[in-house]
């Protein structure tokens, strides 16, 4: 699962998913995420930060912890994510230290982007 990270931090992040191809080409086109294969049934990603993996070993599972990106352009990474195919579930709002909106990928899971600006 790529570098080890450090003692006590998010290091990484793992979704089952129904379809690793139509995953990659989701992630892909709304984050830039790359990836690296490891079979048929894995594939870990980056966004040259962190690191995850895309598993087909079960089903697919939304509704665990929910994951937040971070955006310099909000309107922008919602409008890639709307032509990825996302499913927009909560319409952007304030909160104390900015602004976010959260969506479904093609798997039904629920992520949120944020942004300060």
């Amino acid at each position: 699962m790529g570098i080890r990270g450090s003692d006590r931090q998010i290091d990484n992040i793992e979704f089952n998913v129904s379809d690793i191809a139509r995953a990659k080409t989701f992630y892909g086109a709304a984050f830039g995420w790359r990836f690296t294969d490891y079979g048929p049934t894995y594939c870990e990603f980056t966004d040259g930060r962190l690191t995850g993996g895309l598993t087909m070993a079960g089903p697919p599972n939304p509704g665990g912890p929910l994951v937040i990106l971070y955006a310099d352009d909000l309107a922008a990474t919602q409008a890639r994510l709307e032509a990825a195919g996302a499913t927009i579930v909560k319409p952007v709002f304030a909160f104390p230290g900015g602004r976010r909106f959260h969506f479904r990928d093609p798997d039904g899971y629920e992520l949120a982007v944020w942004s300060a600006g």
